[in-house]
C-alpha cells in the first residue's frame, strides 16, 4: 500500500456534486487518493477528523488587503490571517493601494510585500487604468492573476479610464487569455446624483443609495459587456447587487460571451432597511439595496447567472466608519473570516444546499481565474487546501473574535453556522483546533493558467454580417 505523508481520516468529503464519508491522503503538499473510510492505507502522520466536514478551501477572488498604502486599514498578515480563520485559503488581491500595481515595478513591489506576510496562497490584481495600458503585458508575465478596471470612484481615489482606454485593455488583454474584472456604475450619473443629494442638504444613510440608482449599474454593465464581446475578452462583473443587471448578464452569457459575475453575503442577507440600524457601517459601494434584489440575487446563485461567492472584504478603522453626514462615512465592510459562517448559516436554513455553496466559494471562481483543478477541488492532484468545518456549531459573529486589524463588523450578532476547526494549506495545517498555528510568510503568489479565449472581434462579424448579406 502507498505510503502518504498525512491522512485526514473519517471525515465527510463535500465537493459541489456529492457529500460522502472517506479519507484523504497527502503527500508534498498535494491530494495523493481519496478513497473509502479506511481503504489509504500508511501515512506518516494520520489526523481522525471524524464528525467534521472536509471542504475545499475557499478561493476568494475579492479582497483588498490594503497594503501597501494602506496598512491602517489591514495590511497583508492581518488579512491573510483573517482569510485563514474564515477557512479561504486562496484570495486575489485588489489593486487599489499606493502605489497601484500598474507596472511590472510596483507589482513585483507588492508581491515581495504579500509573500513576507501572507498566511494563505494569494494572486494578485493589476491595475487596468490610462495609465497601465503600456504595461499589461508586462504585468501578465510578472504573473498578474486579473486586472481590475474601476469605471467609476473608489477607495484610494484612483481615476476612472475613459471607454476607449477600457476598450484598447481588452483588446490587448483577449489574445492572452486573462479576465478583468469590473466595478460596473456609471461614473458620470454617480457624480450628478451625488452632488444633486449633497445641495439639497441630504446626509442620511438612503442617501448614498439614492446617489447610486439602478441605471447607473445596468448602463455600465451593459457597457461593459459589450466592450468585451466586441474584443473577445474574458470579463467578470464585481459584487453584483442590482436586480436590474441580471438580465443583461443572462442575455450576454446566452449569447455566448465570456462573462461571469459574482455577489458577496451582505448583499443576500441586508437590505435598507438595516440602514437605520447600521448607518455608515453599511455604506458599500456598490450600495446595499432593496430586499427584492437581495432575493433576486439568491435566485441568480440557483440558477447560474450568478457564478460565485465573493467577498469584497474592505476593512477601514473605526473613526472612518463615522461621521455626522454619510458622505464622510468610507465606504467598505469586512466579511473574509465571516464569509462561510453566515453561508453556512443559511445552509443550515435551507437557503442554499451545501454541495451548492461549494461550487459558489471554492470551485467556482477557481475556474474563472485559472486556477482549477490546482484550487478549490478536493481530486487527486490538487493542492491539499482543505477545510474542516464542525457543522454542527450555531451561534453568532463576535465582531471581538475576528482577525482584521480593527476589531468592528456590520456582521457583529449575525447569525451564523459551522466552526472551522482545521484549516491545511498546502498539506501544512494553518489553523488547528480553531487557533491560528501558520507562520507569515507561508503563502505563495499563485498563476493563473488560463487559454486564450475564441475570438469575438469586429472582424468576426463583418465577415458574418457579409455571408449573410450574400445569401
Amino acid at each position: 500500500m502507498k505510503s502518504f505523508d498525512l491522512v485526514l481520516k473519517g471525515g465527510t468529503i463535500v465537493t459541489p456534486d456529492r457529500a460522502r464519508p472517506g479519507d484523504i491522503g497527502i503527500s508534498d503538499g498535494r491530494i495523493a487518493a481519496v478513497g473509502l473510510p479506511g481503504t489509504l492505507g500508511n501515512a506518516a502522520h494520520v489526523e481522525d477528523v471524524s464528525g467534521l466536514h472536509l471542504l475545499p478551501g475557499l478561493v476568494d477572488p475579492h479582497v483588498h488587503f490594503r497594503d501597501p498604502g494602506y496598512t491602517y486599514k489591514e495590511d497583508w498578515q492581518s488579512g491573510s490571517a483573517a482569510a485563514a480563520m474564515g477557512g479561504v485559503t486562496t484570495g486575489l488581491d485588489m489593486p487599489n493601494t499606493d502605489p497601484a500595481p500598474a507596472t511590472a515595478q510596483a507589482f513585483a513591489a507588492k508581491r515581495a510585500i504579500a509573500e513576507a506576510a501572507s498566511h494563505v496562497d494569494f494572486g494578485l490584481y493589476g491595475l487596468l487604468d490610462e495609465t497601465s495600458l503600456p504595461h499589461l503585458s508586462a504585468l501578465v508575465d510578472e504573473g498578474a492573476a486579473a486586472f481590475k478596471c474601476f469605471m467609476c470612484d473608489t477607495t484610494g481615489d484612483l481615476p476612472s479610464p475613459s471607454d476607449g482606454a477600457i476598450l484598447e485593455a481588452f483588446e490587448i488583454l483577449a489574445p492572452l487569455g486573462i479576465r478583468t474584472t469590473v466595478h460596473a456604475e456609471n461614473a458620470s450619473i454617480l457624480e450628478y446624483r451625488a452632488r444633486r443629494l449633497k445641495q439639497a442638504g441630504r446626509t442620511d444613510a438612503h442617501a448614498h443609495l439614492a446617489a447610486r440608482p439602478d441605471v447607473a449599474a445596468v448602463e455600465a454593465t451593459h457597457r461593459a459587456i459589450s466592450f468585451a464581446e466586441w474584443a473577445g475578452a474574458r470579463l467578470h462583473i464585481a459584487h453584483e447587487s442590482c436586480a436590474a443587471s441580471l438580465p443583461v448578464i443572462r442575455a450576454a452569457k446566452a449569447r455566448g460571451v465570456e462573462v461571469t459575475a459574482e455577489t458577496c453575503p451582505h448583499y443576500l442577507f441586508f437590505d435598507e432597511s438595516d440602514l437605520e440600524r447600521q448607518g455608515g457601517h453599511l455604506r458599500i459601494n456598490p450600495p446595499i439595496r432593496r430586499r427584492h434584489d437581495a432575493e433576486a440575487l439568491w435566485l441568480a446563485l440557483r440558477d447560474g447567472t450568478i457564478d460565485l461567492l465573493a467577498t469584497d472584504h474592505a476593512p477601514h478603522a473605526p473613526e472612518e466608519k463615522q461621521g455626522e453626514a454619510i458622505w464622510d462615512v468610507a465606504r467598505g465592510i469586512v466579511g473574509v473570516e465571516t464569509q462561510m459562517r453566515v453561508m453556512l448559516a443559511a445552509v443550515a436554513d435551507g437557503r442554499l444546499a451545501l454541495c451548492d455553496y461549494v461550487r459558489l466559494a471554492s470551485e467556482a471562481p477557481a475556474r474563472a481565474f485559472g486556477l482549477y483543478p490546482r484550487k478549490g477541488s478536493l481530486a487527486p492532484g490538487a493542492d491539499a487546501d482543505i477545510v474542516a468545518v464542525d457543522l454542527s456549531w450555531r451561534g453568532a459573529i463576535d465582531a471581538a473574535m475576528l482577525h482584521s486589524k480593527h476589531a468592528f463588523s456590520a456582521w457583529h450578532g449575525h447569525p451564523a453556522a459551522g466552526r472551522v476547526v482545521d484549516v491545511y494549506l498546502r498539506g501544512q495545517r494553518i489553523v488547528a483546533e480553531g487557533a491560528l498555528v501558520g507562520r507569515p510568510g507561508t503563502g505563495r503568489m499563485i498563476r493563473p493558467e488560463m487559454p486564450a479565449p475564441a475570438p469575438r472581434n469586429v472582424d468576426l462579424t463583418l465577415e458574418a454580417e457579409t455571408k449573410r448579406a450574400s445569401l
